[in-house]
């Protein structure tokens, strides 16, 4: 009963790794670019759920539509105009601004809420528990589980049933063959780029009522995440997914049996995985960018 319910609370860690590590892994598909600041506008998600409802009143509801979409509009804007003037150089370059612009933001949050953390309640719609049969779980967990699950199917379907979508996952996960084919994966870049922090954001307003909403809530998260993406296989959208909800479920298990080695099976998992498969469980060899 006790392993069943850590591995469900495994599967609701793992619903977060997966939105995040499907935007992260969309994003170095196409563009090549390690996205250190994935884990800051993840941030800024709950940061803007949180100030959306201190200062004008807005429900958390509304929060869910709206920062997810600002957030979008910002990450075009930073990669029009920052991203893409480095995109031909060094993949380097763009590693080390998009770890400035991480340490920037962390700075403005903190400048203006402190180290403390913001107090986030749950939806009132979402609060108490629910019977699942073996136990009793809290209902907004399960509707971030059910929620996440949702996400990742329709945006797999986006992909693998609409044109657009097959351009996206073919310019994401063999980019060089989709231009050889004569499609311009340039003009996919920027909108693909904003979808990948729109679900940095969403994953950000869903952790405000379940995570400390605070400056360095994004850093402490975005080593598993790159971590996640490796396992699942870079530029593998379908990998980013699965190996968020195995991570979730390992970690999970790790707490339960292995308290102070927990944190660092998701590693062990990694480097087990690099070696037997260096292009990640779900990779493709030739897909793999240097």
């Amino acid at each position: 009963m006790e392993l069943v319910q850590q591995l469900f609370n495994g599967l609701v860690s793992g619903s977060f790794y997966a939105l995040l590590a499907l935007g992260l892994s969309v994003i170095f598909g196409m563009l090549g670019v390690v996205n250190f600041a994935h884990g800051a506008f993840y941030m800024l998600g709950a940061v803007g759920a949180f100030v959306l409802l201190d200062t004008v009143g807005l429900s958390w509801w509304f929060a869910l539509i709206v920062v997810p979409v600002v957030l979008g509009l910002v990450g075009m804007v930073v990669e029009r105009l920052l991203v893409a003037r480095l995109v031909r150089l060094d993949p380097l370059y763009n590693f080390l601004l998009t770890f400035g612009i991480a340490l920037i933001l962390q700075d403005v949050v903190r400048l203006r809420y402190g180290v403390q953390s913001q107090p986030y309640s749950r939806p009132e719609l979402l609060d108490g528990s629910v019977n699942l049969g073996l136990f009793d779980y809290p209902k907004y967990q399960v509707f971030v589980l059910v929620f996440s699950i949702v996400v990742s199917v329709a945006v797999w379907l986006v992909l693998t049933k609409t044109r657009i979508g097959v351009i996206v996952r073919a310019s994401t996960e063999r980019p060089e063959l989709t231009m050889a084919l004569g499609i311009d994966v340039r003009r996919w870049v920027t909108p693909v780029f904003g979808f990948g922090i729109a679900l940095a954001g969403l994953a950000g307003v869903l952790a405000a009522p379940m995570r400390a909403v605070n400056s360095s809530m994004g850093a402490d998260l975005i080593i598993v995440i790159f971590a996640v993406v490796v396992i699942g296989g870079l530029g593998s959208v379908f990998g980013s997914v699965a190996a968020g909800y195995l991570v979730g479920m390992l970690s999970a298990v790790g707490n339960l049996y292995i308290p102070a080695f927990s944190q660092s099976l998701v590693f062990v998992l990694m480097a087990l995985v690099l070696l037997l498969r260096p292009a990640g469980l779900f990779g493709r060899e030739e897909g793999v960018r240097a």
